[in-house]
């Protein structure tokens, strides 16, 4: 450990989570930040552009960082208009009883040099 560091983070998709926590804890891993955009594992998939990738994995990943006692867990999920806006009172309840943080954020409109206003959430 360094002297005077407080936390070390690390931000993630959490598809190697569940098997590398461990080790990460034992380095001194005391935060994560995982990106969870949906539930839904086709959904899933497709934002990690990886076939076969099991989504409870990340279910599983949360409950063991709980269960080591990392002192700060957060799920950021971005939401988007057609895609994940009717998942979000479905996050509330995956998580209510765990030790964690979400954040819903909002989608940035920009792919590459264009603005994708389409799917930004109107807000009420």
């Amino acid at each position: 450990k360094l002297e005077g560091l407080k936390t070390v983070a690390v931000t993630t998709n959490g598809i190697n989570l569940t098997r590398l926590l461990p080790r990460l804890k034992e380095a001194g891993l005391n935060a994560i930040n995982i990106s969870l955009d949906t539930l839904v594992p086709a959904k899933f998939e497709f934002i990690v552009r990886r076939k076969g990738t099991n989504l409870s994995s990340k279910a599983t990943a949360l409950t063991l960082a709980g269960m080591l006692c990392l002192l700060y867990l957060q799920v950021n999920c971005v939401v988007m208009r057609g895609f994940n806006e009717d998942e979000v009172l479905d996050f509330v309840d995956f998580t209510k009883d765990l030790p964690l943080d979400v954040r819903f954020i909002e989608y940035m409109p920009f792919d590459g040099k264009y603005c994708c206003f389409e799917i930004l959430l109107e807000q009420k």
